[in-house]
């Protein structure tokens, strides 16, 4: 799985038109936690997974192409 960065993070939020609370609400983390790692980039392994798990419940995933960034899967 590719490397959830503050960029792609913010993509990711962007596609699925949450705040900042609302992924912490989603991923099951504090506002702080999310606020965080989108301005320093820090957190751990175990915050950066529930955010993803949290984007890839509503069919968005992070990719790494040339550039970090996140896409909505179309469904089949």
């Amino acid at each position: 799985m590719a490397e959830l960065t503050p960029e792609a993070n913010r993509a990711a939020r962007a596609i699925l038109k949450w705040s900042v609370r609302e992924l912490a609400e989603h991923a099951g983390i504090a506002f702080t936690t999310v606020h965080r790692f989108e301005t320093t980039g820090i957190a751990t392994d175990t915050t950066k997974d529930k955010i993803k798990a949290a984007y890839a419940a509503y069919d968005v995933e992070i990719t790494n192409g040339e550039y970090t960034g996140a896409r909505l899967r179309l469904k089949k």
